[in-house]
C-alpha cells in the first residue's frame, strides 16, 4: 500500500498518478478527515476498469500500518519568499509524523516532499532512527527536470538530446546545477554556452517564476515522486539525485542534501560519486553548509 500524508494539491496529484496507473492501493491521510475523503473520492473516478486497487481517505494513523511506501507532502502553510519559511513549525510537524510512522509502519520506505526538503529529511531520519537509505527526500530530481527544460529552451533543442543533467545540493537557493558533465546531442554543453549563470539563476528561481502565473507547482513533483514509487514497487532501479543523510559521501557528514543515488525495492541501494569541476565542488560545499546551519538552528 502507498500512503500519502497530506492530501493537498501535491498529495492528491501523486495519488492520481498512482491510482490511474494501477500501482497499488492508496491511502490519503489528512488531519481533516473530510479533506482526505473528498480527495480520495475524486481520485477514485480515475481507477482503471481492470485495476484491482482502490483509494481511501483517513485521519487515523493506525490505518497506515500495512504501508510499503509513505509519502509525506504535509505542510503547516504556504511559503512565499523562501522554502525555509515556517521551518520551525515544519520541523515540529515532521517529528510528530516520524513518531507516528515509526509506531505504525516501521518497515516502510519514506519519501519526503515537504519543504524545507533537506532539513525535514534530516530530522525525520534522526527522529525515526530509520536507515538513512529508507528516508529519501524527493526534490533534486525535480530541479534536474527544470535544469533540462532551461537547457532545452536556451538552445532550442529537444530534451531528449540532453544527457547527464543533474542538480545537487539544497532544494533551495543554493542548489547546484552540474554543467560539467552535460552533453547535448553528444557534444559538451560548455561548447554551446558562454556562462552557466543565466541557466543557474533560472533553475533556482523556477518556483518563483511559476508563481507569477499560478499559486504553486504540483505536477512536476508529482511525476518525479511517482517515478520513484513505480521503481520501488516494480523492483526496477532508478538513477536520480535525491536527498539523503550523508556519512562521508562528498566529504559531508551529518547533513542531508541532494546527491546522485540508485533507488530500488529497498530504498537507496547506492550513493554514486560523480566528477565535479572546481566551481561545482565549491558550490556544493557551500550548499551543504547552508543546510547544516539551518539544521543547527533548530536542534535542541
Amino acid at each position: 500500500m502507498i500512503s500519502i500524508v497530506g492530501s493537498g494539491r501535491v498529495g492528491s496529484s501523486i495519488a492520481f498518478l498512482c491510482v490511474s496507473h494501477g500501482l497499488d492501493d492508496v491511502l490519503l491521510f489528512n488531519p481533516n478527515k473530510e479533506k482526505a475523503i473528498g480527495e480520495s473520492l475524486d481520485v477514485a473516478s480515475a481507477i482503471p476498469a481492470d485495476s484491482k486497487f482502490s483509494i481511501h481517505g483517513t485521519d487515523d494513523y493506525s490505518e497506515l500500518s500495512s504501508s510499503d511506501i509513505v509519502v509525506i507532502t504535509a505542510s503547516v502553510g504556504v511559503y512565499e519568499k523562501d522554502r525555509t519559511e515556517n521551518m520551525g513549525l515544519q520541523v515540529r510537524m515532521i517529528k510528530e509524523i516520524a513518531q507516528k510512522i515509526k509506531q505504525y509502519c516501521p518497515s516502510a520506505i519514506i519519501l519526503i516532499v515537504s519543504n524545507p526538503l533537506d532539513v525535514l529529511t534530516y530530522f525525520f531520519q534522526k527522529e525515526s532512527n530509520f536507515s538513512r537509505f529508507k528516508v529519501i527526500g524527493i526534490a533534486s530530481s525535480l530541479d534536474t527536470s527544470r535544469f533540462r527544460y532551461y537547457i532545452s529552451e536556451t538552445l532550442s533543442v529537444p530534451q531528449s538530446s540532453i544527457s547527464n543533467a543533474l542538480v545537487l545540493g539544497e532544494h533551495g537557493d543554493s542548489m547546484v546545477p552540474v554543467f560539467s558533465g552535460v552533453k547535448v546531442g553528444g557534444n559538451p554543453l560548455f561548447s554551446m554556452i558562454d556562462t552557466r549563470d543565466p541557466i543557474t539563476d533560472a533553475v533556482r528561481n523556477y518556483w518563483k517564476t511559476l508563481r507569477n502565473f499560478k499559486s504553486r507547482s504540483q505536477f512536476g513533483i508529482a511525476k518525479n515522486v511517482f517515478d520513484v514509487i513505480e521503481s520501488i514497487l516494480h523492483k526496477r532501479e532508478i538513477f536520480i539525485p535525491a536527498s539523503v543523510v550523508l556519512e562521508g559521501e562528498y566529504g559531508e557528514n551529518d547533513v542531508s542534501m541532494g546527491v546522485p543515488v540508485k533507488i530500488g525495492r529497498n530504498g537507496v541501494s547506492e550513493i554514486q560519486k560523480i566528477k565535479l569541476d572546481d566551481t561545482e565542488s565549491s558550490s556544493l560545499k557551500k550548499s551543504a553548509e547552508k543546510i547544516r546551519n539551518d539544521i543547527k538552528s533548530l536542534q535542541d
